[in-house]
C-alpha cells in the first residue's frame, strides 16, 4: 500500500482545531505580532476617541488575538479586521484573515463579499483620514491624489492576500483529490491483485482436476487390464503355455503403454511446480507479475489440451477388452471425421471408463459399445447385460471417481451425460458431445 493516505493521517497531532503542531505555533505567534500591533495603535485610538489609553490597548489586544482562530472561523476573523477599520489599527489581522479565508473551502461569492467590504472599508477610511489631513494643512497634495492613493491602499491591501490565498487554497484542494484519487486507485489495483490470485488459483485448481481425471483414466484403464491379465494368465500358466505368453506380452504393453503415459503427465506436473515453487521463493509478487500468472493460468484452463487419444483408437481400445476376456460387441453409425481434440479425447475416455467399469463390477458380463457420428454432435454408449459369474473376478478396487469425472469431462463440453442400471440388471453409460 502506498504511504500517500499514512502519511497524510500521522500529520493529525497538533492541539484542538488544528492538523500540525508547526500550524498552531505558527497561528499563536501571528496572533500575538497582531495584538501588539492592534495594542500600540490603541493608544493613538483612545486619544482620538477620547477614552482612556488602558481600554484602548486593552482593546486592540483583544482585536489582535482574533487572529488564532483563523484556521477555524476565518468570517470571524475578516468582520473583526473589518470593525477595527475605522479605528485605523488591525493591518497585519485584515492582511492575514483575507488569506485565510480565500485558503478555505468557503463558497466563493462570501469570499468575494468579505473581500469587497473589507476593500470598501479601507477605502473610505483612506479617504477620509487622507481629507483631514489635507484639511488640517499636515499634507499639501493635489485633490486627485486623494483618491487615487485610497483606492491603491484599498487594492493594495486586500487584492494580494487575497489572490494568495485563492492560489493555495486551489492548490491543497488538488493535492487532496490527488491523493484521494491515488489511494482510490491502491484500493482498486489490491482488489485486482486479490481477483487475479483467486482467478489464477482456481485454474490451477482446474486444471490440477483436469491432470487427475486423465491419470485417473490411465491407470484404471491400463492397470485394470494388466490386473484381469494377470489373473487370467495365473489361470492357464500350467494348461495352455501359449496363452500365457500371449497374456505375459500384452501385460508388458499394457505397462510399457501406462508409464509412457504417466511420464508425460508427471513432466507436465514438475513443469508446473518449479514455476509453483519460484514464485514461492519471492517475498512479495509485483501486480504485473499477478495478472500475468492468472491470465496464464485462465488460458491454460481454456485452451486446448496436448494430443490425446481420439476415436480412431477405439478399435485398439475395445481390442484391448476382448483380449482381456470380455465378451464385447463395437458397433459404429454415420461416417467417422476428424473432431476438435478436447472433443475427440473425452469421447474415447468415456468410452475407456465405461469398459472399465465393466471388468471392475461385471466380469464375464457381455458389453456392447456403440458410436454415432451425427451431423452437430457425437454420441456413445456403453452396455452391459448383467454379469454371467464365468469370467474371472480380479478384485479390482474401485475409487469411486469415474462416473464423476466422465460428467464433469462431457459437462464441460456443453454435453450430457446420463448412467445407470437397466432393466435387465446391466449397466448403462451414454454420453452426447456437440461437435464443435
Amino acid at each position: 500500500m502506498t504511504t500517500t493516505g499514512e502519511d497524510h493521517m500521522t500529520a493529525r497531532g497538533g492541539p484542538w482545531w488544528w492538523e500540525r503542531r508547526r500550524s498552531a505555533v505558527l497561528d499563536v505567534g501571528l496572533a500575538v505580532v497582531s495584538a501588539l500591533e492592534c495594542g500600540v495603535e490603541g493608544v493613538p485610538f483612545a486619544w482620538e476617541a477620547g477614552i482612556p489609553v488602558a481600554v484602548g490597548v486593552v482593546f486592540g489586544l483583544a482585536a489582535g488575538a482574533v487572529l488564532l482562530v483563523r484556521r477555524r472561523w476565518p468570517i470571524a476573523v475578516v468582520l473583526v479586521a473589518i470593525a477595527v477599520t475605522p479605528a485605523a489599527m488591525g493591518f497585519l489581522l485584515g492582511v492575514v484573515g483575507l488569506y485565510s479565508l480565500a485558503a478555505s473551502d468557503l463558497p466563493r461569492r462570501i469570499i468575494g463579499s468579505l473581500a469587497g467590504m473589507q476593500s470598501v472599508g479601507v477605502l473610505i477610511v483612506m479617504f477620509v483620514r487622507l481629507r483631514q489631513d489635507i484639511a488640517r494643512g499636515d499634507v499639501e497634495v493635489g485633490d486627485w491624489l486623494v483618491p487615487f492613493a485610497s483606492v491603491t491602499m484599498a487594492l493594495g491591501v486586500t487584492a494580494p492576500p487575497v489572490l494568495l490565498g485563492l492560489y493555495v487554497g486551489a492548490r491543497r484542494r488538488l493535492m487532496e483529490s490527488l491523493r484521494e484519487r491515488a489511494d482510490s486507485l491502491e484500493r482498486e489495483l489490491q482488489l485486482l491483485a486479490e481477483r487475479a490470485e483467486e482467478r489464477a488459483e482456481w485454474a490451477r485448481g482446474e486444471e490440477r482436476t483436469r491432470i487427475a481425471r486423465e491419470m485417473h483414466d490411465v491407470v484404471a484403464h491400463r492397470v485394470s487390464l494388466m490386473v484381469v491379465h494377470a489373473a487370467a494368465l495365473q489361470a492357464v500358466a500350467r494348461k495352455d503355455p501359449e496363452k500365457a505368453v500371449r497374456n505375459a506380452a500384452l501385460v508388458g504393453d499394457m505397462g510399457r503403454q501406462a508409464l509412457t503415459e504417466l511420464r508425460e503427465m508427471l513432466g507436465v506436473l514438475r513443469a508446473g511446480g518449479d514455476g509453483a515453487r519460484s514464485r514461492a521463493e519471492g517475498s512479495s509478487v509485483p501486480l504485473a507479475a499477478v495478472a500475468a500468472a492468472a491470465a496464464a493460468a485462465s488460458r491454460v484452463a481454456v485452451e486446448e489440451p496436448a494430443e490425446g487419444p481420439s476415436l480412431a483408437e477405439i478399435d485398439e481400445l475395445v481390442g484391448q477388452s476382448a483380449a482381456a476376456g470380455m465378451v464385447v460387441d463395437l458397433s459404429v453409425e454415420g461416417e467417422y471425421r476428424s473432431y476438435a481434440p478436447e472433443v475427440e479425447a473425452t469421447a474415447y475416455r468415456v468410452v475407456q471408463e465405461a469398459l472399465t467399469n465393466v471388468h471392475k463390477h461385471a466380469a464375464g458380463a457381455k458389453t456392447y459399445v456403440r458410436v454415432a457420428h451425427r451431423v452437430s454432435e457425437i454420441a456413445m454408449q456403453v452396455e452391459n447385460e448383467p454379469p454371467s459369474g464365468v469370467g474371472s473376478s480380479a478384485g479390482l478396487p474401485s475409487g469411486g471417481n469415474g462416473l464423476v469425472g466422465m460428467r464433469e469431462r462431457v459437462s464441460a463440453l456443453g454435453g450430457v451425460f446420463v448412467s445407470g442400471p437397466t432393466d435387465a440388471g446391466g449397466f448403462r453409460v451414454s454420453a452426447v458431445i456437440p461437435a464443435s
